[in-house]
């Protein structure tokens, strides 16, 4: 569905033709390219890996760090727009594009407020997006009170950085903290109660330039080793899940003045009953599955935000079932191919190591 706000004064839509300007290499910014490229559109990449899986589908690449200022003004000065394609490129590369004059969107703001984990959930509750109960921990002596005020289990995670069940740590006895402090290498972190929920739910989530809101489907995630494995959507939820999952997506939209794709990961307790776990501004491994599954992809959404489009629908027109091809299972792709009900996706990666995102897979199912 798509829920519209009055409209505002905001820049002209880019026509076909103009150049986007990606930051980030890897396949998330290869798909926005791609969908990119399908509207018309120019694209150059900024990445430091040379024959970047993004640059290979691309007008060209600039091979430079992020925080390169002459790769970043040749960026801002080539490109009509600029986004990301991951929050874990430096915001000051993102304030330093914005100051030089470029459109970038999101904007650095809600790039900061993800990097660090604990200004993030200290922002989700102040616009009414309920979490678990945190503590903000800079030493030893901080975690020990913090375990004890909240109780165990809980979750130990390092403030910036970290992914895919990188960068954490459970602690289940007060005597396990400085093991877990050590594990994590004694940085800034952030300490989370445990959530007793039913299951992991995400939705993907856009806003426009004008303030449109559109809100896909909610997915149904499961984890294997701290990464996930697959996407179900759309999941079966009640109206009243369903409702307050756009609320919350709204509440985040617009208290960040937010333009462009998010994903949102949310933890289901039951009975309409959510917590959420993180945001990611940017488009989102539990999306993936829309590329088969609605007219409009998160990918070609992601572009039309960024270059002042209308949205596009949100409506499932499948159920589809996406699961992340993660190192040797790529090797699969003779008989995956074969499958009627799937739809293949691969990123172009040389190197297939252990738990690398290598491509996914979608089985397209009948809409019931």
């Amino acid at each position: 569905m798509t829920d519209a706000v009055p409209a505002r004064i905001t820049p002209q839509p880019l026509p076909p033709g103009s150049t986007l300007g990606i930051l980030g290499g890897g396949q998330l910014g290869r798909m926005l390219s791609q969908a990119a490229s399908r509207l018309g559109f120019n694209v150059v990449i900024l990445d430091p890996e040379e024959n970047s899986p993004a640059g290979r589908v691309s007008q060209g690449q600039i091979v430079a760090a992020y925080d390169n200022p002459t790769a970043l003004s040749v960026l801002g000065q080539t490109c009509q727009a600029v986004t990301f394609e991951f929050e874990n490129v430096p915001a000051g590369s993102v304030e330093r594009l914005v100051e030089g004059g470029a459109v970038v969107a999101p904007g650095p703001k809600a790039l900061a407020v993800a990097q660090d984990r604990v200004d993030e959930k200290t922002f989700l509750n102040s616009v009414g997006a309920p979490t678990v109960a945190f503590a903000a921990i800079d030493t030893l002596e901080d975690l020990r009170h913090a375990v004890d005020r909240l109780g165990v289990p809980v979750l130990l995670k390092t403030r910036r950085e970290g992914y895919d069940g990188k960068g954490q740590v459970w602690i289940k006895s007060p005597a396990d903290a400085l093991k877990a402090w050590t594990v994590i290498g004694e940085r800034p972190a952030i300490l989370e109660a445990r959530a007793s929920f039913q299951r992991e739910l995400s939705v993907i989530c856009a806003r426009g330039r004008d303030g449109a809101v559109a809100v896909y489907p909610l997915g149904e995630n499961i984890h294997k080793g701290g990464v996930l494995k697959t996407t179900i959507a759309p999941a079966k939820v009640d109206a009243k899940t369903e409702a307050r999952a756009h609320a919350i997506a709204a509440a985040i939209l617009e208290g960040l003045d937010y333009v462009g794709v998010m994903g949102i990961e949310l933890f289901d307790l039951g009975g309409g009953l959510l917590l959420v776990n993180e945001i990611a501004p940017r488009v989102h491994n539990t999306g993936h599955w829309t590329q088969d599954g609605c007219v409009c992809d998160q990918f070609e959404q992601h572009i039309r935000a960024v270059a002042g489009w209308p949205l596009g629908p949100t409506t499932a027109h499948a159920r589809v079932e996406m699961t992340n091809l993660l190192g040797d299972d790529v090797k699969k792709w003779a008989a995956l191919s074969a499958k009627p009900d799937a739809r293949l996706h691969l990123y172009g990666k040389a190197e297939a190591r252990k738990g690398r995102k290598m491509g996914h897979v979608n089985r397209v199912k009948p809409l019931v």
